[in-house]
């Protein structure tokens, strides 16, 4: 486990009612960056404890190095309790539906009343304007947002293969509070963010709205765009397999003609340029798509590192499990999962001096794992504590 003396948020106290994936994402950086992160969970367990396909790991994911509470927040001596909280903490994380923290009496303008710093980040679908009370998820804004047309060939709009919006938008929640963290060294003031899933999606189509601006054609999705690149495709080996190959300058076609032993097509003048070699496409790539198919993954792999020029296999999730780059660097954390799982993790990317974003405790297996340490740390005696267990306003793990 992780020494978090030099973890640079140690000081940092975090409340966080979240669910799913985007404000779980933003806690679990958070607590890797060193921030006591306490988890709001349900007297009756967090219910992504329980989904199954594609949600069966948001749970293990995204809540290690947190402490969770398990709390009938709706009760009289559940309020008691988060008030005590809120009045403990720096930042309040929520990404429940709009209006809902308001409803129950946990919105902005009282919670603020309790903690006149307090830092309240709102987790939402959308920021303010005509869709700010809609419900939306990480699918839903694909959809409307552009990326599933980029993702899908034309036709046939297509999520992206992972939480992305979610996730990125749970990042920039994170740019957020500590940005409202460095401001409020200066005025000591507490501050409520908004970070949202569409504006996320539409950050990230940026780049493809301002080809639109630029361009008078109609935009491609991404199966049918013209690369800028003449060589940036996938191509099928010997054995099989397949690897993608990108050339991006002149000097990689260099490189990339003198491994593969190919000085005809680098002394061919219809290929002096990545612009000439575009233009004679159409039978540059059958040539080269029958040169790898010559190959093994292997072959290629070892003359593409000798070139020095881009390449990836085609790796799937279960891959990644024994990345040499992920394992002998320090890509992954050692964990174990409520089922008793051992397995590895990625940890948040970031190379931070001489911290260690590592792991410090393991996602909680029992619902309220944390609740007695907690309650003990608000000062609430033995006796107290036994009494809301018994009257069912608290689970202790």
């Amino acid at each position: 486990m992780a020494n978090t003396d030099m973890l640079p948020l140690r000081s940092v106290k975090v409340l966080e009612f979240t669910h799913a994936v985007m404000g779980p994402s933003c806690g679990v950086i958070l607590a890797d960056m060193g921030a006591d992160v306490i988890r709001i969970e349900p007297v009756t367990g967090d219910p992504t404890r329980r989904l199954r396909g594609f949600g069966i790991g948001y749970y293990s994911f995204y809540n290690r190095n947190k402490r969770c509470i398990a709390i009938d927040i709706k009760s009289d001596k559940g309020r008691e309790i988060l008030h005590k909280l809120v009045g403990q903490v720096d930042v309040l994380v929520e990404n429940f539906g709009p209006g809902t923290m308001d409803r129950i009496g946990y919105g902005f303008d009282k919670m603020k009343k309790i903690n006149s710093q307090l830092i309240y980040a709102s987790l939402k679908g959308f920021l303010s304007g005509p869709y700010e009370k809609r419900h939306a998820m990480d699918e839903v804004v694909q959809m409307m947002g552009g990326m599933a047309y980029m993702t899908g060939p034309p036709g046939q709009p297509t999520r992206a293969g992972a939480s992305i919006v979610d996730i990125s938008g749970g990042m920039f929640a994170v740019i957020g509070i500590l940005t409202a963290l460095y401001e409020r060294e200066r005025t000591r003031k507490g501050k409520f963010i908004k970070s949202a899933l569409f504006e996320t999606c539409a950050f990230l189509m940026g780049q493809h709205m301002a080809y639109a601006a630029l361009s008078e054609d109609p935009i491609p999705p991404m199966p049918a765009r013209i690369s800028a690149w003449a060589v940036y495709r996938i191509f099928d080996t010997s054995d099989d397999e397949k690897l993608f190959i990108g050339l991006i300058s002149d000097k990689h076609w260099e490189r990339f003609c003198k491994v593969f032993d190919r000085n005809d097509l680098f002394n061919d003048s219809r290929l002096t340029t990545n612009n000439d070699r575009i233009t004679e496409r159409e039978w540059l790539l059958p040539d080269l798509e029958k040169m790898m198919l010559g190959l093994t993954k292997n072959e290629i792999i070892g003359r593409c590192q000798e070139a020095g020029i881009p390449f990836a296999p085609i790796a799937t999730p279960e891959d990644l499990f024994n990345d040499p780059q992920l394992n002998q660097g320090s890509g992954l954390l050692e964990t174990t999962f409520p089922d008793g799982t051992q397995t590895k993790m990625p940890r948040t990317p970031i190379e931070y001096g001489e911290s260690n974003f590592n792991l410090k405790s393991n996602p909680p297996d029992t619902i309220g794992q944390h609740t007695q340490e907690i309650l003990s740390g608000l000062g609430y005696s033995d006796g107290e504590i036994d009494l809301l267990i018994k009257n069912k306003i608290v689970v202790a793990g």
